[in-house]
């Protein structure tokens, strides 16, 4: 270790290991050992570390103009959400600065939507094993006490349901008259990559359409071609009124954003919400940038691909190692779920050039970059087997 971290508020729980430089998957430490990323930076480095369309894009608009603040015409914004807006099926975009804040964005929203249909305490229906972000309303929103501990009180205006439960909504339904909308992700993340029903999200749209209802998905993690569409409500054709998005969409550099269809893109007027950094134009070329690659039919095509062969790989190596109990997940979001906390998992990687993740205490997570090639795969495959014969020994 070359640097002294005693200025830094103690919060994360990081690994030794001092990254100085990235490649396509692969980061470099300061002894120059290589890791495969395999949680991309938590889903955000989509198209690995340096690639060069994101790095052109990043000395274009840094040549140009950073930052300009939303007082002016941002001609670099208006590109970006044109774009974003075609490819997601949505209307309308709000940039902010990450996954928090857009999520924070559709509660503000949801609550001023129930306030101009009188309803004097709107409530929003949130899931079980959900995760939306740590400002005080999303920590509430999400289904995690070990991230509400010593936050209280908590905001009122939610109302929890077991996550894939349609029962459960339309149970709410039948009874509550002061319900505004339901925020739910196509898949849940933190909460252990868990993959509802195929036609989960149908039956979430035609409940809401009935009673009025904002459908509000938080594809924080899941969008940005995770799942092997830019959006995987796009895989059931569902048409959401409000989508969350943030993490891969300029590829590290940071940038949020609340997406609205239909009755949703008329609830904010001017002055009810803001952001001093949201949409600048250096993070929204770079977002057209990331996109515009994304957005190739072969690009999603591949990932899709690719993420059946990683995960029928996984649950062919599943069958060697009693521990293991399933192997789950959609495109590159893969979870492999251990009957017994698996934490020392992340630890066990870096000794065989892995970077993993541990979610849900039993979940390891992948998330790699969606431009892992075949032999990048090859070799996740290979040193994991060895990780995973060292942790059932263990």
């Amino acid at each position: 270790m070359h640097f002294s971290y005693d200025h830094i508020l103690p919060i994360y729980p990081r690994l030794p290991i001092e990254v100085v430089r990235g490649e396509g998957v692969w980061l470099f430490d300061t002894e120059d050992n290589r890791y495969l990323d395999a949680i991309a930076g938590l889903g955000v480095n989509a198209l690995g570390h340096n690639h060069p369309a994101v790095i052109k894009a990043i000395q274009e608009q840094a040549s140009r103009v950073i930052h300009t603040g939303n007082g002016v015409l941002i001609p670099e914004q208006a590109e970006a959400a044109n774009l974003l807006c075609r490819l997601a099926g949505m209307d309308k975009v709000f940039f902010c600065n990450s996954g928090g804040e857009a999520n924070e964005t559709a509660l503000k929203l949801a609550r001023l939507y129930g306030h101009q249909r009188g309803i004097e305490n709107p409530m929003i229906i949130v899931c079980e094993g959900a995760y939306h972000g740590r400002t005080l309303a999303t920590l509430t929103a999400s289904s995690n006490h070990s991230i509400q501990m010593g936050f209280e009180p908590l905001m009122p205006g939610f109302i929890r349901v077991p996550f894939n439960d349609i029962a459960a909504v339309q149970a709410l339904a039948k009874t509550r008259t002061d319900i505004v909308a339901i925020l739910v992700e196509p898949i849940l993340g933190s909460g252990g990559i868990v993959v509802p029903d195929p036609d989960y999200l149908t039956h979430l749209r035609a409940i809401s359409h009935a009673h009025h209802w904002l459908l509000m998905l938080d594809e924080i993690q899941t969008g940005v071609g995770r799942t092997g569409a830019l959006y995987t409500y796009q895989h059931s054709g569902v048409q959401p009124d409000v989508v969350t998005s943030a993490k891969a969409l300029a590829n590290g550099i940071p940038l949020g954003a609340c997406l609205t269809h239909g009755a949703a893109n008329s609830v904010f007027r001017y002055g009810n919400h803001g952001s001093t950094f949201g949409g600048n134009p250096f993070a929204c070329h770079v977002t057209h940038a990331v996109l515009s690659i994304l957005s190739a039919p072969s690009f999603m095509d591949q990932v899709a691909t690719r993420g059946l062969q990683l995960m029928g790989a996984l649950k062919g190596m599943a069958k060697s190692y009693p521990s293991i109990q399933a192997v789950r997940g959609q495109g590159l979001m893969i979870g492999i779920e251990f009957s017994k906390p698996c934490g020392v998992l992340r630890d066990l990687g870096t000794q065989y050039g892995l970077l993993l993740n541990v979610t849900a205490q039993t979940v390891l997570r992948l998330l790699p970059p969606l431009i892992l090639s075949t032999a990048e795969m090859d070799y996740l495959l290979e040193q994991l087997e060895t990780v995973f014969e060292r942790f059932e020994q263990a």
